[in-house]
């Protein structure tokens, strides 16, 4: 694809290395901040440049925050006794909008992929099990997608807290296997957390 502009040429390059991006789309992309007003585009300039230097990991839940401890961590209305495991932060924003869950999260920020490279020693798992060895974690529910490296992830999860006291379920397999949590709508997922089952059962 050729272009008269340098600056457009690289415009595009850099929009198009987005998921699901070609280059056809990043030029109308591009083509379409160009008519916006010049103050609008440097607002999203500024806006993604601030995201990707100031936002953090929550140092306890490991959800992307703005400060130390992320507002569901640091709420005294939420259950701290409940601990709800999910992959990354869109299970999380998934969870929240079905207005079904007042627990806590621990974001894995993955799950286990051999196929992938990604084992335990990758995610946010050591961290999870000394939150239960403290006991003030009465439920972990597990809240990944119906996938086989879902159902792994879980198995070696649950296998790291068998020797504490803690009830472990996962949500109810109201979400069809092979789908992705965030997919799923917000009436099935609701059901799923308030449906969950002990993870013994499920299996």
């Amino acid at each position: 694809m050729d272009f008269s502009s340098k600056l457009l040429a690289q415009a595009v390059d850099e929009m198009a290395q987005l998921p699901g991006i070609g280059k056809r789309t990043a030029l109308r992309m591009v083509l379409h901040l160009l008519k916006q007003p010049k103050e609008q585009t440097i607002a999203m300039a500024k806006a993604l440049e601030n995201f990707r230097t100031q936002v953090i990991y929550c140092e306890q839940c490991h959800n992307l925050s703005d400060v130390a401890v992320c507002e569901i961590c640091a709420s005294t209305k939420r259950d701290s006794a409940q601990l709800c495991v999910v992959e990354d932060i869109r299970d999380v924003m998934a969870i929240e909008n079905t207005g079904q869950y007042q627990g806590k999260y621990h974001v894995l920020n993955g799950i286990i992929s051999p196929i992938d490279g990604i084992g335990p020693q990758d995610l946010t798992i050591h961290s999870l099990v000394n939150k239960v060895k403290t006991g003030e974690i009465k439920e972990v529910i597990f809240a990944l997608s119906a996938t086989m490296e879902g159902d792994t992830t879980i198995f070696y999860i649950n296998k790291q807290l068998q020797d504490y006291s803690v009830t472990v379920s996962t949500i109810a397999r109201g979400i069809p296997v092979g789908d992705e949590l965030e997919y799923t709508d917000e009436v099935t997922l609701g059901r799923s957390i308030l449906k969950r089952v002990p993870y013994a059962d499920s299996m």
